[in-house]
């Protein structure tokens, strides 16, 4: 089988950046123009992106609009989009602006009706990211835990009609520590749904590690790349062969 991998374009206040573990202001500025890293990663040959709007998440509503336009209308490969989308009106605004697929995280955790609504409503066009904590779920911007276990919102979810899940392990993210494929694994054990891994992919053997993992859990269907990438721990052409 065949692994996607997704480029992460995270955006705090216009430009592109990386976090540590999520916190604000453990920022990497790697790009001023998003737009141009949006097509810089096309180039390279990836076949979609991941765009995440980072003051969105914490303020539960769109912030880096703007930066997320130029991108789409800098690239011809899809974009999924998260951070801040918290109700029908903004998903559809951003579906009909361009945008692919929507993620839904903390909307997911707090609101399964409107997770269920938009999935009835634009199929196979709604993310859920289940992002967590010791296994446990975090909300707005991760700034929140639940006492809900990631395992069983991904059981939850699994009659929605949501195209994937994206799980990510906040503690790994930006840390440049190895994908937690443990739990990725046990989480996808939960679904039937395509699971795409997040949250500390370091190198090419994180990739070759998960393929393998893949053969056996069936829907671990890719992964997001974040700060190897930008570092240049992963070269774009060798992990796209490798999947």
């Amino acid at each position: 089988m065949s692994l996607t991998l997704y480029p992460a374009i995270d955006l705090k206040d216009g430009a592109c950046v990386r976090l540590k573990r999520g916190e604000m202001d453990q920022a990497t500025i790697y790009a001023e123009d998003p737009a141009a890293q949006a097509l810089a990663w096309q180039t390279a040959g990836f076949t979609y992106l991941h765009v995440v709007d980072l003051n969105g998440a914490f303020a539960g509503r769109p912030v880096n609009a703007p930066a997320v336009r130029s991108i789409l209308a800098a690239v011809t490969i899809p974009v999924q989009l998260g951070g801040g989308i918290r109700d029908l009106a903004a998903i559809e605004s951003w579906l009909e602006a361009g945008i692919t697929r929507i993620i839904l995280g903390s909307a997911a955790a707090k609101n399964p009706a409107l997770v269920r609504q938009a999935a009835q409503k634009f199929p196979t066009r709604i993310v859920v990211g289940i992002d967590a904590r010791a296994g446990m779920v975090a909300t707005e911007g991760w700034a929140e835990t639940s006492t809900l276990p990631a395992t069983t919102l991904a059981a939850r979810l699994e009659d929605a009609g949501i195209a994937a899940i994206i799980y990510t392990d906040i503690s790994r993210d930006g840390m440049l520590t190895g994908l937690n494929l443990a739990e990725t694994a046990a989480l996808a054990a939960h679904t039937s749904l395509p699971v795409i891994a997040s949250g500390g992919l370091k190198n090419l053997a994180d990739i070759t590690a998960l393929k393998t993992e893949a053969q056996k859990t069936k829907n671990l269907s890719g992964a997001i790349l974040g700060r190897a990438l930008y570092d240049g721990g992963i070269d774009p052409k060798t992990a796209l062969d490798a999947c």
